[in-house]
């Protein structure tokens, strides 16, 4: 089994089903792709069916995406219990997860990642000023707080136990890090949120990331 991931230093989509297949307990190789020249973009093309990363070698077939790959762990690894056991805690990981998927743009536009923005490291930029960008991060503070409120009491992730959902808003986390993003002066008056973060970024896996992200750079 082979995930082709794109540069770890700021590929935010390959981190996520890295940390949820670290957390399956699957043994699998990790193969780093670049794609900024046409020739790395051409040979891209070739390993994936839709040109981008992450993609899931196994069995003979290739499984694209960051949550279907997820998902794909859910149902051939049902020990590691990726969802919450609760069916009200699953269906709203599920919602929170999807929500981070496809949403937030003006987040992922202007605290995006890169060469010069990596999500790992001592690098830091400046934090950008856009009224968008405020109520995405509004509403980030307020989703967390209240899955935090109604399920995380059993640990520091978002439903208790650690999730797909946390594996979703760790490049988020990264993101607040990087971009030097004050939460509180955007509704974390009591520091939940900013707790969150530094939980997901001080998870095992993702310093086992970060700490590979470094060292392939150097």
């Amino acid at each position: 089994m082979e995930l082709i991931i794109g540069p770890r230093l700021y590929s935010t989509w390959s981190l996520r089903p890295w940390l949820v297949l670290k957390r399956a307990g699957a043994e699998f190789t990790t193969r780093e792709v670049f794609y900024r020249t046409p020739e790395q973009k051409a040979e891209l093309h070739r390993l994936s069916p839709s040109g981008f990363v992450p993609l899931l070698k196994v069995e003979g077939e290739t499984i694209w995406d960051t949550l279907s790959i997820s998902e794909w762990a859910v149902e051939h690894y049902p020990e590691a219990h990726l969802w919450p056991d609760d069916p009200t805690a699953r269906a709203l990981a599920r919602s929170a997860t999807a929500e981070m998927h496809s949403g937030f743009q003006t987040l992922r536009t202007l605290c995006g990642t890169g060469p010069d923005h990596p999500m790992v490291g001592e690098a830091r930029s400046e934090t950008p000023s856009d009224p968008a960008l405020d109520r995405d991060l509004a509403r980030l503070i307020e989703l967390w707080r209240q899955m935090r409120g109604r399920f995380g009491a059993g640990g520091p992730w978002l439903f208790g136990r650690w999730s797909i959902a946390d594996a979703f808003f760790t490049p988020v986390a990264a993101r607040v890090r990087h971009y030097q993003i004050d939460l509180t002066a955007r509704g974390d008056a009591d520091g939940v949120a900013r707790a969150y973060v530094e939980a997901l970024l001080a998870q095992p896996d993702f310093v086992e990331w970060e700490t590979l992200a470094l060292a392939n750079a150097a």
